[in-house]
């Protein structure tokens, strides 16, 4: 097998989607269209779904909690990680196979993209905290300046 090759094996998972807020509709909305996105991404085949009913948020009066239990069918376990990382469910439960092949150039670019998200967001780290010292000394212009004894 050459590194070009990518191996194809049926993969069946749950991905859990969990989702916050206000209305409740809203929520159940929010969660079938989910759905149809990832109905609707290449490769993904879309078992079963069960949309949970919005819950109260406890000690939270008018703040909802609901999810929705989605089985998918793939081939390739990179696109399992692509789910991942577009749609950042609660949690992947592996239902089938019980031990996954991939080609070290599968693995790699599941890694790759894995790194390219955290340097993302290490970035996005960066520029908040450099905008924040920037506001923090904006706004120490303007405090009353106490004397020193």
């Amino acid at each position: 097998m050459n590194s070009d090759e990518i191996i194809k094996q049926k993969i069946t998972a749950i991905l859990v989607i969990e989702v916050m807020g206000r209305p409740k509709e809203h929520l159940i909305e929010t969660l079938e269209k989910i759905v149809s996105d990832i109905s609707n991404e290449k490769n993904v085949k879309i078992n079963e779904k069960k949309i949970h009913e919005p819950i109260n948020v406890k000690d939270k009066e008018d703040l909802f909690s609901s999810y929705a239990e989605i089985e998918v069918e793939i081939e390739e376990a990179s696109t399992l990680s692509i789910l991942a990382f577009k749609y950042m469910p609660a949690h992947i439960e592996v239902i089938e196979p019980e031990m996954l092949k991939m080609t070290a150039y599968q693995y790699g670019d599941i890694l790759s993209e894995l790194i390219r998200r955290l340097h993302k967001y290490d970035e996005l780290l960066r520029v908040m905290q450099m905008e924040k010292n920037m506001y923090a000394k904006k706004l120490s212009q303007f405090m009353p300046k106490k004397d020193k004894k």
